[in-house]
């Protein structure tokens, strides 16, 4: 299944839109206008809250961005050292090995669970906005598109720091 996570164009708070391949939201994200951890909630089209993302507080030596599941259970911690020379994130915190193989930041990137490749993210080149595509098994778009928003937040924070 390919999933379509844009970047509202206008959103003081940094909110999106999940779309399927009929251009049907299938997910919404919504942030905050003032969140000094960049806080997002991700809901499904009936409401119901999903998955919560938010930065790392303070940084001493790491940028995080941590993702919550419903129930406030810790599900991922998306990690990249401070002195990093590439662009590489760690996954941790998860019941499974999970990586990104490839530049997250390139045009083109893989998720790897316990060494196999199970989402493939294709970063939409835009001027505007942030925009990703992402292909998976439909049972793991939801946790998916958690992470490649926590991502986005990731960068949006490193950029910001520069």
């Amino acid at each position: 299944m390919k999933v379509y996570i844009k970047n509202k164009l206008i959103s003081l708070g940094g909110s999106s839109e999940v779309l399927n391949e009929q251009n049907q939201t299938i997910f919404k994200v919504k942030g905050k206008i003032f969140s000094p951890t960049k806080k997002k909630k991700m809901y499904d089209m009936e409401g119901n809250l999903l998955y919560v993302i938010r930065n790392k507080f303070w940084k001493f030596i790491a940028n995080k961005v941590f993702v919550f599941d419903a129930e406030k259970t810790l599900v991922a911690t998306i990690k990249k050292g401070k002195w990093s020379y590439n662009s590489d994130f760690e996954i941790e915190d998860t019941p499974d090995e999970m990586k990104i193989d490839g530049k997250f930041f390139s045009r083109k990137s893989k998720i790897l669970k316990n060494e196999e490749t199970v989402a493939t993210i294709n970063r939409e080149i835009t001027f505007i906005k942030d925009a990703f595509c992402l292909e998976a098994d439909e049972k793991d778009i939801p946790f998916f598109t958690a992470l490649v928003v926590a991502f986005d937040n990731m960068k949006d924070k490193i950029e910001k720091e520069k």
